[in-house]
This record gives structure tokens, sequence and C-alpha cells, in this order.
């Protein structure tokens, strides 16, 4: 137990998604008994400062795992000691990112302490955070330093005041006024503000309906300043509490705004103890609103109403039975009610029956007075429904004399939204059919295969047992019903298929080229090769079972691969690249394809573009520029990052690694190949061209243009954390680029690279990495069928992107992949060969690169990349040894690269391209990694797909869980990994032990302020035309017009963030989640 009520704001830091493991950090924080208010990932210094003064933390726990931590830690010492509290102590960690110089100076400067992988191995995750814990405990100062100031421009709030004597009351100090915490200037002069109470059952969206409602008052009332208190419990067993609250409030970071978390701390009521003395000092404030909300409650709870002036119900469709409202005691007392998640089957039917009820408990039976009960969605930016609640809230409050009366011309400007469904409410059973549809498909292969066998004995068998013609004919036409014509000619051709893959040499058609390939290389002892050795069965059964569910690679259900041979041309290898400037990268990706026929550019982007945002000089933005990828905020850098290579080129292709705003960058990309053609093009012609010439030749260069962007926001909601707009905008753009892609008849060019990478990075096993990735994928093809577009018009041009690892599952991974897209895609969405087969990238394990002896990444890095090419991958990205430290250097490029080159050209039995095929080990791993996936399916599907899991945070959990796992099997050492929990350098355990210096690529001072300098020229060149580009692509949103459309044009004249701005304001920002 600890002394003191000990609170901390844990947080990852700026642009950063990386948030696996500060989840288990703040887990742990609870259980030791600390309250800890969850931020999330990508926040900002004022940010997280902001939550640490409102909140009364004494401590902060950051972790920083995408470089400019130097920048990031400092500037949040400098601002917390400029506000007045020097006390709190910071805590910090980004695995072996922040070296030990780096940790030494931070310590310097005042961080109470950055944690190493070392100090993990040495003390373990319980001694660290024990450490965190007791370095926290300490009681709060009751006086606000001399030297502090207001660090928030424009906020006249004084966050810091407030902070400490909220915790005073807390903490049951009696009588607390606000003079006596330096708060004499801010003491409301007027009629006290009124209290809005709001309440609900766990999990009905509360918070975001507080969080929209808040917009709306600030939008609304710009000088007016509101306060909310939101009470989480705490842990009986325990003492920690997780304030939950925070995370979900997007208005925060706004000025005239106030937020407190409270834990319950035994109350045993919805409500804390102290709120009502929390309610009555602020009421003293200078707060024009203030809002109380609950944790959630059961039907007989109704404690709100005993503290507040005002009282609202927030709920959903789920209640049961209608007979259940009549047990619901705030329906009767509550002002306001809100059914809230209106996306929800049966939620029409239950705005209706709470609204019976709502005039049943009252004795109103007109059935023409309106009652304050609102169907609302506050995911849905700019909702409908929110927007009337929040009139009706303003207009009883202006009734009661507390707020003037909402500006007229603030009413007419709120337009609500078009409701966006993604899924329609007949088909959110679409994963449950896939299930269904797959196991009737191995069923039937079972069932024929027995049928099978019999026509193989009949046929070898009827001249031995001297059977008549017609006896033959009877029984073989018996054996045979049920069997496809086709069926029945490859169990007849059996023969002769082996015989074509036993020649020396294949011929066959790619998209109507005809390709001939040597299908046998000699050993240097003369052995023959082969390149596909087909299965000797005698039994026609076995082969039936073959043909159906393994194959030959390039032939449903495409088990083995989706084209026949790999390309004797191309190794699937990508040059990956991404540091400092466009022009710095550039250089790094013509060095990576010298002597190389194919050029596959991959491309990693700092995380300021990864946001959207532009290179800016404050220290938590500056820091990152440049840093773990490249900047690229403009046209004119992505001209220069592509420079000298031909974009149209049949042997370039372009793989982005970038979400949120992928739209932007993907229209950055587009125009730089489109202007490539056009300066070539009249080079050639001499003369400009026409702007029909221009189109034309903009419409066949983008038709040829071959690559892949990332663009998968769902798996970003999950794992990732780069979505940046409001996920149901987020996915509207997405239709938009392939409806766009359609229009275009742009084939080459995958429109989004359905991603497992980064869920398996943030902790998930791979099978729930499989599942996740493989259920987004059909989430995407239902959302494309429901906007009207064709299957095989879509789906070849979706790719995916996968993890691999050392777990056995990803033996099989790309297998069981192939033969579940293809079954799906051909029996139930009736796909054309092209839409069945599933094509993918994969990169080889980020997660099991570890700092401690990084010269053995190197072995793991091999044996996944043996495992990938075994799989028949389509491209493969061999992580360097020394990414758990730092951006990949030359010198560790250059030996990841080479770890491909040996498997495929030195690797003798690399030779062979179907190695697991016939392998019992690698049959019934398929099988059994197959039916966990469609398990996965099911649990998902009870959930309402995908969408409806997301909404109970069901992927984020799971995958959490599974790295907490993973993380105690390895701190336990029960989970071996060499060089980090066994088979240890005894000297590394030595005190004082540092590892030995490695080369470190970061941007310079000069690249970043080159960047800085690129931003302000194009702002200027363009000032004039991006103000009307900008007008033209919110119009477009709001209009319901294609956006990719507008952002192709506006990506000519304005920066990344200039349009991220704009989209924000029509589409609405990501609501982060636990």
């Amino acid at each position: 137990m600890t002394k003191n009520p000990v609170r901390i704001v844990t947080a990852a830091s700026l642009f950063d998604g990386h948030d696996a493991s500060i989840n288990i950090i703040r887990r742990m924080l609870q259980e030791f008994g600390a309250e800890v208010i969850h931020l999330g990932h990508n926040r900002s210094v004022n940010d997280v400062v902001k939550a640490v003064l409102q909140e009364g933390a004494q401590g902060v726990c950051i972790s920083s795992y995408q470089g400019g931590h130097m920048e990031y830690f400092k500037y949040l010492r400098d601002l917390l000691n400029q506000a007045g509290a020097s006390h709190v102590k910071i805590y910090g960690g980004g695995g072996g990112v922040i070296v030990y110089d780096e940790k030494r100076e931070l310590e310097a400067y005042g961080i109470s302490q950055i944690f190493h992988p070392d100090d993990g191995r040495r003390l373990g995750l319980e001694g660290m955070i024990k450490m965190i814990v007791e370095g926290c405990d300490f009681a709060m100062p009751s006086k606000l330093a001399a030297e502090s100031k207001n660090i928030f421009a424009g906020d006249n709030i004084p966050s810091t005041e407030l902070g400490i004597a909220l915790t005073a009351i807390e903490n049951g100090q009696k009588d607390v006024k606000p003079e006596d915490f330096g708060l004499k200037n801010f003491i409301r002069k007027g009629d006290a503000p009124k209290i809005l109470g709001i309440t609900g059952t766990g999990g009905a969206g509360k918070s975001s309906l507080i969080d929209e409602l808040s917009q709306r008052f600030l939008n609304a009332y710009p000088e007016q300043k509101i306060a909310i208190v939101c009470v989480d419990p705490s842990k009986r067993k325990t003492g920690g509490s997780l304030l939950g609250d925070r995370i979900r409030m997007n208005s925060l970071s706004r000025p005239h705004i106030f937020m407190r978390s409270v834990a319950s701390r035994g109350s045993g009521k919805e409500i804390a103890g102290s709120l009502p003395d929390i309610l009555n000092f602020l009421k003293k404030c200078d707060f024009d609103f203030i809002i109380a909300e609950t944790s959630g409650i059961g039907q007989g709870n109704m404690a709100i109403t005993d503290v507040s002036d005002l009282s609202m119900y927030v709920m959903t469709s789920d209640f049961g039975a209608q007979s259940q409202l009549e047990k619901i005691d705030m329906i009767d007392f509550a002002d306001f009610v809100a059914v809230n998640k209106a996306d929800r089957r049966g939620a029409l039917d239950a705005v209706r029956d709470v609204t019976k009820q709502y005039k049943r408990s009252r004795k109103i039976w007109d059935d023409k007075v309106h009652v304050p009960v609102f169907l609302t969605q506050a995911s849905q930016f700019n909702d409908g429904g929110v927007n009337n609640l929040f009139f009706s809230v303003a207009d009883k409050l202006h009734e009661l004399k507390s707020l003037p009366q909402v500006p007229k011309a603030y009413r007419e400007t709120v337009l609500s939204a078009d409701e966006h469904t993604v899924i329609p409410p007949d088909r959110q059973n679409y994963l449950a059919e896939i299930v269904s549809t797959i196991h009737k498909y191995k069923d039937r292969v079972k069932t024929m295969s027995e049928k099978a066998s019999k026509i193989g004995a009949l046929e070898n068998l009827k001249t031995d047992l001297g059977l008549s013609p017609e006896v033959v004919t009877k029984k073989r036409n018996e054996f045979s019903e049920g069997f496809t014509t086709e069926e029945l000619q490859s169990l007849e051709k059996w023969d002769e298929l082996k015989r074509i893959y036993s020649q020396d040499e294949l011929v066959f058609k790619v998209r109507d080229k005809e390709i001939r390939q040597s299908m046998v290389t000699k050993s240097l002892s003369g052995t023959k090769i082969r390149k596909i050795v087909l299965p000797s069965y005698k039994d026609w059964g076995d082969r039936f079972t073959f043909l159906k569910m393994e194959n030959v690679a390039g032939e449903f259900p495409y088990t083995a691969g989706v084209f026949q041979l790999k390309r004797a041309d191309e190794d699937p290898k990508r040059m990956f690249a991404g540091e400092g400037t466009p022009e710095r990268t550039n250089r790094r990706f013509h060095y990576l394809c010298k002597g190389e026929k194919a050029h596959r550019l991959s491309t990693a982007f700092d995380s300021v573009t990864l946001y959207g945002q532009d290179p800016d000089l404050r220290p938590d933005i500056y820091g990152k520029v440049g840093e773990s990828g490249v900047s690229i905020c403009c046209l004119d850098d992505m001209k220069k990052l592509y420079e000298g290579f031909d974009l149209v080129n049949l042997n370039t292709s372009v793989s982005m690694t970038i979400n949120g705003p992928a739209p932007m960058i993907l229209a950055f990309y587009f125009n730089t190949a489109i202007d490539q053609q056009v300066v070539k093009k009249e080079t050639e012609l001499g003369r400009k061209l026409t702007d029909v010439e221009w189109k034309q030749l903009a419409t066949a260069t983008m038709s040829q243009v071959r690559g892949t962007v990332q663009a998968d926001i769902l798996k970003e909601d999950q794992g990732q954390n780069t979505c940046i707009f409001s996920i149901n905008f987020a996915l509207k753009m997405m239709g938009d680029i392939q409806q766009f892609f359609i229009d275009k008849n742009i084939r080459n060019f995958y429109s989004v690279s359905i991603s497992g990478y980064h869920i398996a990075e943030a902790g998930a096993n791979p099978i729930s990495q499989l599942a996740f990735t493989l259920s987004n994928g059909f989430t995407f093809a239902e959302y494309y069928l429901s906007r009207g577009m064709k299957i095989d018009d879509f789906a070849p041009n979706l790719s995916f992107f996968f993890s691999n690892g050392l777990d056995p599952e990803y033996t099989v991974l790309g297998r069981v992949a192939r033969r579940i897209w293809a079954v799906a895609m051909r029996d139930l969405y009736k796909g054309n060969d092209r839409s069945q087969k599933l094509k993918y990238h994969i990169q080889t394990s980020g997660r099991s690169l570890h700092a401690q002896e990084i010269d053995f990444n190197d072995i793991r890095t091999t044996l996944q990349a043996l495992i990938a090419l075994n799989d028949n991958c389509n491209s493969l990205h061999t992580n360097a040894y020394d990414e758990a430290i730092t951006t990949p250097t030359q010198e560790s490029v250059r030996r990841a690269m080479a770890i491909q080159m040996i498997i495929n050209r030195e690797f003798g039995a690399s030779k062979n391209e179907n190695q697991n095929q016939g392998s019992f080990f690698v049959e019934e791993l398929t099988d059994l990694v197959e039916e966990a996936v469609l398990a996965e399916f099911k649990r998902i599907s009870e959930r309402g797909g995908v969408l409806g899991a997301m909404e109970t945070q069901y992927q984020r959990s799971k995958i959490q869980e599974e790295s907490m796992y993973y993380e105690h099997l390895k701190h336990s050492g029960e989970l071996p990994i060499i060089g980090v929990n066994t088979f240890i350098d005894p000297k590394t355990l030595e005190k004082g032990y540092e590892p030995p210096k490695i080369e470190l690529a970061r941007a310079s001072t000069e690249e970043k302020n080159h960047q800085l300098k690129q931003i302000e020229i194009v702002q200027k060149a363009n000032h004039t035309q991006a103000d009307i580009e900008i007008k033209n692509l919110k119009a477009a949103c709001l209009s319901g017009h294609n956006i990719f459309e507008a952002l192709m044009t506006a990506a000519r004249y304005c920066t990344l963030y200039q349009m991220s701005q704009a989209l924000y304001e029509v589409g609405g920002q990501y609501r982060r989640n636990l």
C-alpha cells in the first residue's frame, strides 16, 4: 500500500502509435495501487502537461519509440517547471531506441528515470513499476511555486492551481476555498453555474458524447468556460484505478475547458465521496457550465440527480425486453435521454420504446408532445442527433438563465453530416457466412474424396474383377454423382498434370503474355532439382483432396501460391528506405537499386508525416522531423524522393507505408508520376500540352503505375494507431480512392495493403494477426459492395501485408490466408480468379529484434525470411539487425538484403518452390491454424462484425492481453530468447555495463531546418491558390463528392497539414481508445 494516493499520467509521445509497452505499464501501475490517467498514443507535450496539472498527478510515464526523444523529454521537463510543477516525476522508455549516452543526458536534465532494456532485465517489470510508484508516493504541494506561469496561450484557466486545490479536496481537506490556492482572480462573480449530470450504463458512450457536446459548447460559446468532472471506480483489491475518460476527449486540447478525473476510492457508489465537495468548489470558480459524469450504473442507480441541476441518461438499444425500461429509475428522473450508438440494430425501435416509457412515467398521454429523448451516434462526426441534443440542453440552460441563447449564426451553420452506413444491417453476419462457406467447402471435399477413391478403385480393378462395361458404367455414374465435369476431368488428367510439371520447361500465360521458365536446376553434384514436385498418390481420393485443398501454385484454392512459378527475373525483395530529407532517402534508393533490374521501392515516412502534420519549430514536433522515416510535406518533396526513377516502367513499383494521411500522400505520388510523364512528353513534342492532352496523359499514367499504398484504417484503430480522422470519414475516403481507381482504370496499383504486421507488432499472436487481418479485408469488401462497386472491379486492387516470426503458425500463415480468401471469394462473393488471388507482402518481425546482443537479430531474421520464402510470399522485407536501436544504416540494410539473396541464390533447397507441400506437419498445421482463424471469425461475428467488435474494443483488448502474456513469459524466462533471458553474455549483467556504441542514423539539424524552409517556400508561393483549393476540398466533402478527386487537385498547391486541417473540420478527428 502507498502512503499517499498516487496519481500517474501515462502516454505515448507525439506522433508515436507504439502503445503496447505503455499499455502494459499502465495496467501494472493500477495493480500496484496507482490511479492512472491514461492518455493513449500520439500525445503532445502540451496534452501531457495539461493533464498532469489538471489531474494533480505526481508522475508521468512516457514511451517514445519514434525518435525525437531528446527534444520531447526536455520540453516536457521545461514546461512542467514553468507551470510550477517541478515536483512532478518523469519516467520514460523507448526500448533500445534511447541509447545510454542519451539516457544519461536526459536524467541529468531532470528526468527521473529512462528505462533501458537492460534495466528491464535487471529489475524485471515489477521492479520497474515498484520504482515508479515509490518515486511518486509523496504528498502534493499545497501551494503553487512562486516562479510558475500560465503556459497555455489563449487559455485563462489556471490549471495548476485548480489541480492542487482539487487534490486537497479529494484527499479529505475540508472548507477548501479558491483564494487559499491562488485563485482569487478566478472566483465566480455572478450566479453559480449549472451542473449537468450525465450517467448511464457502462459502454454506452458517455465520454464520447460528453466530448461531442463540449465541442459544440466551445463552438457556440467561444468565450464560455467549461469544467468536466468524471468518476471512475477504484479497484477494491488494490486501490488502483483506470481513469479512462480523458483519452476520449479531443476537446481538451482547446482553450476554455478543464477536466478532472476522480476515482471512487471505496465510496461503493457510482459517484465518489468527494464529488459533492469538488462540484461545490468548482461552482465558486469562474466557470460558466459544469458537467459531472458518473461511472457506469445499473437500473436502480440515480445518485447523479443529488449533485446536479439537470441530468442526462445515456443508454443504448441493448436493454433487453421493453419491460426492462420500467425498472430504470433514471428514465423517470432524467431531463434528457440519449439512446446512443444509433447504428446498432434495433436503435429506432429502442428510441420509440424509451420515448413511450419517458411519457408514461410523467403521465404524458398526448402522442404529439415532443419529449427530450434523442437518438445519437457520438462516433459519427457532426451527428444530427447529437446536434439536436446539444440545442435542447443549451436552450434549457438559457431558460434557466445560466447561459445566453445559442447564437443564430451558429445554429444556421450546423449542418448534420450524411450518415455513412459502412456495413448494412442485413450484411452484419458476413463473417459467420464466410465460416459457413468454408466449412461447407471442406465438408464437400471430404465427402467427394471418398467417392473419388471409389472411382479410382473401380478404374484400377475393373479388369481384374472381370466387370462388364455396363456394370462399370453404372457404378461409375453412381460414384460420379455430385462431381462437376471439371473435377472429373482433373482426376482423369492427373497423370498429364504430373507429366507437365516433370518437363524441363513450363509454358504458361500471365495476362495473355506467354511465359517460358525452366523447371530444373542442377546441383554441383549433378542432381536434378525440380522446381515443382507433385505427390505420387495412387488413390484418387488423395488426388482429389490435394487438388481441392492444395493444388499447384496458380490454381484454385491457391494454397501453394497465386502464381504458377516465382519470377525468374525478379527476387521478391524490396528496397527499403526512409530517413531525413527526400534527397537523402532518394540517394539511399539509388544505392539499393544499383545493379538491379527491378526497382521495388518501399518507403518509410517520418512520424510527423504519418500523422498528417507539417514540420514545425515546436520542440516535440521538431525533434521528430526526418526521424525513423523521410519527411514529406508537399508535392515537391515527393518529386525529389523518386527523382531518377521512371514511375511507369514495368520494373518499377513503389510501396508507401502510410495510413492516416494516405489519401493526401497518394495524391502527391500520382501527381509526381503524372508530372514526370508530362515533362517527358513536352520535351519530346517541344511544346506545352493542351488541357485535353494533359488529362489523357494523366489517366494513362495512373493506369500504368505499379505499387501499393497501405491506407488500412481498420488496423490503425486496432493496432498501429496512426488513424487521424474519424473512422467513418476515413473509411469514406478509402472508398472514394477505390472508386477513383475503378473510374480511371487503375489496375496495377493496390489501393490498400490490408495489414497484419502492425497488429502483430502491437502484441498479437499469429492466429489473431491473421484472423483480424482477413476479417478486416472482408469488411472492406462488404463496404465497397454496399457502395455499389462490383467485386471483380475492386478485389484485384486489394493486397495484404503480414508480419513473420518464429512461432510455428508463421510457417503456414500465407497458405491459410490464400485458401480462406479464395474459397470465400469464389463461393460466397462469386468473384473471378483475379479476385480469388490473395497477394501479400511480408516483413520479418520487428518485435523479435532485441537491443541486447543485436548481432543475434540477423539469425532470427534469416529464419523468418526462409519461412516466408518457402510459403511463396509475393514480396519480402528483411529487417536490419540494428532497428531495435536506430533507423537502419547503410551497412545494416545491405546485410538485411543479403539474407534474402543468400536464401534465393545460394541455399540449395530454395531451387524447389513447393517445399511445404507433402509435409504431414505442414498439412496438419494448416488445418489447425485455419480452424483457429475461423473460430476467431465467429467470435468477431458474435460482436456485430469487425466494426461492432471495434466498438467494444475487442481486438485492442485481445492484442493487449496477448502482448502481456508474451512479456510475462519473456521476463520470467519461460519463453527462451537467446541473449535476452538465456545464454546471456555474463559481462552484460555486470554493474555499469553498457553495450558497444553503434552508428546511429539520425536526421541532422540542417536536414530538419531544410524541411522547415521548404514548408515556408511552398506556402508562400501557393498562398492564393491553396486557399481556393482548401475551400473546394471542403465543399467536395460536404456535398458528398469524391474526396480523392478533390485531393488530386489540392495536392498540387497545398501542404500536407493544410489538407489534414481542412479535412478535420469537415470530417472530424480520430478519437482514441484504451
